[in-house]
């Protein structure tokens, strides 16, 4: 089998010759000639020529599949860090007059929604589609056909799916993506922070997670990190003492400490031993680490925490704050405290915990009063009555607490909200 299209000039040419080539050559060129739908041929062709292709070509390669099933228009956009706006891709075939805002878009539409958004035009219908990595956002996709029915959505969805794939993976190559999302410089302790942290949104039929931090391109001592072990869902917010390079280098230290011991199997008390004589020993009797550990058995719904000098969660039932997951409170870590307490909630199924750094509710409004608690639990109950998923609700929530305090932030403030649900698997 030779190349599935007529050759074309240029460094893409190339990767397809050699991918093509490649495939004749192996188990897949041995196969390819199985009867393909027009669909299962372009998510298969692109697919196979993506392994070999460079990130410096991977736009024109999508482009160039999409113009195949009579695409057009192709852009790409790629959130900013801040959640903001959406970022567009350049590239040999990609057409973007410019960023896109997140709020009051169509592309902003799919990407906050996670929903295929179609604007009808004069010559089609053009397609706007998250990109979603597992359920992590990346962008959106966008082109123009002739006209569409419910097999040209299934494909786009699809298509957008694995064009997710494609960038994510090739983004560990390269730092292009990387700099596509940046509006402005970032400083040195941000990217070290950036860099750490789990993907920002986890969504399953059991539980959903999201996090962000604030501010974007200053963060230095917030971080937080979770994982999801078996029907345990594992979670850590933290602060580190300072500001900038010092913070990160504290937080880095804490996350790692916190994954180590995460990993080796031990329970909260150790988690929180291990954090503690990880700091103490590497930055002495001075220094410390504020932190929530949190445990939830996505089965039963009950949830198992330290607050180790955090302020208390907010439990949000029926899209309301009940109230505070008020406890016995943990020295910060690195204080060398004694065994830490453990406290514990059962959930109901459907409710939200939102965990929040300090600088939160301890920045100064432009009159100079402090935002303080009851501020942040007005704020929450509102966000909470759109009925969002937990990923935009965190991003509108961050962004509105940066809207009330007038834009101040001299201090980090990371948020992260867990949501359980009960399924017929728990």
């Amino acid at each position: 089998m030779g190349s599935l299209r007529p050759a074309a000039a240029g460094p893409l040419c190339s990767v397809l010759v050699q991918a093509d080539e490649a495939l004749d050559g192996g188990e897949l060129g041995r196969t390819a000639h199985v009867a393909e739908v027009p669909g299962e041929r372009l998510l298969g062709s692109l697919l196979d020529r993506a392994h070999w292709t460079p990130p410096a070509l991977v736009a024109p390669l999508i482009t160039q599949e999409i113009a195949d099933i009579g695409g057009r228009e192709v852009a790409i956009f790629l959130q900013d860090y801040e959640q903001l706006n959406l970022m567009p891709l350049p590239g040999e075939g990609l057409e973007a007059d410019g960023p896109e805002p997140i709020d009051g878009s169509f592309a902003g539409r799919a990407f906050s929604g996670d929903v295929l958004v179609e604007r009808p035009e004069p010559d089609g219908v053009r397609l706007f589609l998250p990109l979603l990595d597992g359920s992590d956002r990346v962008g959106v996709l966008a082109y123009t056909l002739a006209a569409v029915d419910d097999a040209d959505r299934r494909l786009a969805l699809r298509l957008a799916g694995l064009v997710a794939d494609i960038i994510v993976t090739k983004g560990l190559y390269t730092d292009h993506f990387f700099l596509i999302r940046r509006r402005r410089p970032m400083a040195l302790a941000a990217e070290m922070q950036w860099q750490l942290l789990p993907p920002l949104t986890m969504d399953t039929p059991s539980v959903a997670c999201a996090g962000i931090l604030e501010p974007a391109y200053e963060v230095g001592g917030d971080s937080f990190d979770y994982a999801l072990n078996g029907q345990t869902l594992h979670v850590a917010i933290i602060d580190a003492m300072g500001h900038a390079l010092n913070a990160a280098v504290m937080a880095t230290v804490s996350v790692s400490a916190y994954r180590h011991a995460r990993r080796a199997g031990v329970g909260l008390a150790d988690l929180y031993a291990a954090m503690d004589s990880a700091v103490a020993q590497q930055f002495g009797e001075d220094t410390f680490v504020t932190a929530q550990m949190a445990q939830l058995d996505c089965r039963s719904g009950r949830l198992s925490w330290v607050n180790a000098g955090h302020h208390p969660p907010l439990l949000l039932r029926r899209r309301r704050v009940l109230g505070s997951l008020t406890s016995e409170t943990t020295l910060p870590v690195g204080f060398g405290g004694a065994a830490p307490q453990i406290s514990e909630v059962q959930l109901e199924p459907n409710d939200r915990v939102l965990l929040f750094t300090d600088g939160v509710i301890e920045e100064r409004m432009p009159d100079g009063e402090r935002f303080g608690e009851h501020r942040l639990v007005d704020l929450v109950g509102r966000v909470s009555l759109e009925e969002l998923n937990v990923q935009e609700t965190v991003r509108r929530l961050s962004h509105a607490l940066m809207r009330e305090r007038g834009g101040a932030t001299s201090d980090d403030a990371s948020l992260f909200l867990l949501e359980w649900r009960r399924t017929d698997s728990t």
